[in-house]
């Protein structure tokens, strides 16, 4: 069933395109949605300081850590909580029906934000419940542009013109960073009027220019199916998230009531969404497709290389706006400017890696170009593990390179594989799961890494803070006192662009009463780079010997993909130049 007006309107003025034609438009309209999406899922890690000064807010505050997480985190756990059910109702409802409705939601919500009227806790709900809607907006794009792309391109393009969407996205999430530097040095709100154009155009675009060309499968809402894991999922990472922060007198809070009441609650609730998925005559998640080898293969890379590659991204700010870069001189204030404009190395390896490798797979296979990108990014890892903490940049630039080049060759490969291997019908659906795997993946992340982190630290970092500051004149009760403040405040500070030391002795007021070669000292560029450099090394190698280890399972689990593809009713596109009807091939 399909439509013939552009964006399912059926405008008797539009002409459709001609097929040859349309793919390239959907190619175009796709990956701008996806792109934006995902800067917007990272533009304001870098730009968090300027917001919360924006809005009179002090997030490292007693009891305020929790706008600063939900401002990371609630975007990247809606989008991963909401993308199945979106892709599932596109199967059922239209795909370009619901990415059009996605880009609207989107550039409303993106309005919004930049009009917050409020100041202190209340300006971060506003931003905070926003950001949730502009999310809903983003799970719809990306939900949905990967099916989209896979009805109107045939086989032999499928895996460039995914390559192409699917790198973009993934840059996306490193442009974010910079450009989130960029803007909030102009204005906090800039941050949020970028997407504003970007999604009034991108919606009247959708709504003129894309029409369905797929197979569409009517059918019923699965509630239960909907609700349980909605709930499973989102109170799952919401845990997660809770347990990084501080608990009691302990440096986390995996040992809360709350945190594993919450984690026993969600595995209960997904535990009883897959019984239900298998028993209702329409699931929302189709458990069945785990049975193709090469989607579930391809989920599982993806999902590890999620949690990997969002672990490196947080690790790497940290590293480089904590340490290296007031190493260097840089004030801690720009630091977060310049982690962007540094790590863009991983952003080039990813535009060369996934366009590449995502036309090559097309002629040669999937399976040879994203197991070899995984062990690419298995040794990048082990490669940052063996540099100092005061490296040669260089040195780091070349493996951030081999890196965001390992994940380009991965990426697009394996998401032309996944796609391709699912019959036509559920191809929202497998977008949608895809989504979600990736998505949450680079939730887990933050709470596992940033847990590996704040384990390697509290061990070394609370004896070597007192020792350093009693060394400048701290008196050893406020030396104590603040050393034993919980580690993931002296992480969020440096994620934040602040000067930890100046932050952690504030409060004390001792500053003022410190010779002035001392306060010059402990706020300067080089105290406490060099103070946390040997226990954050001992987290780094824990952190990414972890990685490197779940990258190689991940190349495991692409060379064990195999190579066939199942095929379900060929698209317009597939049928365009005499092209004959495939017939759908085994399922393993």
């Amino acid at each position: 069933m399909t439509s013939t007006g552009p964006g399912s309107l059926g405008t008797p003025e539009a002409q459709p395109a001609s097929p040859d034609r349309y793919k390239w438009v959907a190619l175009s309209n796709t990956t701008m949605g996806v792109l934006i999406a995902t800067i917007d899922g990272s533009i304001v890690i870098i730009s968090l300081p300027a917001v919360f000064r924006g809005i009179g807010l002090d997030p490292l505050a007693p009891g305020n850590i929790g706008y600063l997480l939900w401002m990371i985190l609630g975007y990247t756990l809606v989008s991963a909580v909401l993308v199945v059910a979106l892709g599932r109702l596109g199967d059922m409802f239209g795909r370009v029906r619901m990415y059009n409705l996605g880009f609207a939601v989107f550039a409303c919500a993106s309005l919004a934000l930049s009009l917050d009227p409020l100041k202190g806790g209340g300006g971060a709900l506003w931003l905070i419940g926003f950001r949730v809607v502009q999310a809903v907006g983003g799970a719809m794009l990306t939900a949905n542009s990967a099916a989209i792309l896979t009805d109107a391109f045939p086989a032999r393009q499928r895996g460039m013109a995914l390559g192409i969407n699917q790198i973009t996205g993934l840059a996306g999430m490193f442009l974010g960073l910079l450009a989130g530097g960029v803007l909030a040095a102009v204005d906090w709100r800039a941050v949020f009027w970028v997407s504003v154009p970007f999604g009034v155009v991108g919606t009247f675009w959708s709504y003129r220019s894309l029409r369905e060309t797929g197979t569409r499968k009517p059918g019923r809402i699965d509630w239960v199916g909907n609700l349980t894991f909605t709930a499973g999922a989102g109170t799952l990472l919401a845990a997660v998230t809770y347990g990084i922060q501080p608990y009691g007198d302990r440096s986390t809070g995996w040992t809360s009531p709350w945190v594993l009441g919450g984690l026993a609650a969600g595995v209960a609730l997904l535990v009883t969404f897959c019984v239900a998925e298998a028993r209702v005559a329409e699931p929302m998640f189709q458990l069945g497709l785990f049975r193709i080898r090469a989607f579930a293969a391809g989920n599982l890379a993806a999902l590890l290389i999620a949690i990997a590659r969002g672990g490196m991204q947080f690790m790497l700010i940290i590293w480089l706006q904590g340490i290296w870069l007031p190493l260097h001189g840089y004030d801690f204030e720009r630091t977060p400017l310049w982690a962007g404009i540094f790590m863009l190395p991983l952003t080039v390896g990813f535009l060369i890696g996934g366009p590449a490798s995502g036309y090559l797979s097309d002629r040669f296979g999937a399976r040879m170009f994203s197991t070899t990108g995984l062990l690419l990014v298995a040794g990048s890892f082990v490669g940052l593990v063996a540099l100092p903490v005061d490296f040669s940049y260089p040195a780091f630039a070349a493996l951030l390179f081999v890196s965001g080049l390992g994940q380009g060759m991965f990426s697009a490969p394996n998401t032309s594989a996944i796609m391709g291997s699912v019959p036509a019908g559920q191809r929202g659906v497998a977008s949608g799961m895809r989504s979600t795997f990736q998505n949450s993946g680079t939730a887990l992340s933050i709470g596992l890494f940033f847990s590996l982190m704040v384990s390697g630290l509290s061990g070394s970092l609370p004896r070597a803070m007192s020792s350093g500051l009693q060394a400048q004149g701290v008196p050893a009760g406020t030396a104590d006192q603040v050393a034993g403040l919980p580690p993931v405040s002296t992480l969020f500070a440096t994620f934040l662009g602040n000067n930890p030391v100046a932050h952690l002795l504030g409060p004390s007021d001792v500053l003022q009463t410190l010779p002035a070669d001392s306060v010059r000292t402990l706020t300067g560029h080089r105290f406490f780079p060099e103070l946390v450099s040997g226990p954050f090394h001992h987290g780094l190698t824990t952190v990414f010997g972890a990685a490197a280890a779940m990258a190689l399972v991940g190349a495991l689990a692409s060379a064990l993909r195999g190579e066939h593809r199942t095929t379900g009713p060929v698209t317009p596109a597939e049928t365009t130049n005499g092209q004959e009807k495939c017939q759908q091939a085994p399922s393993s």
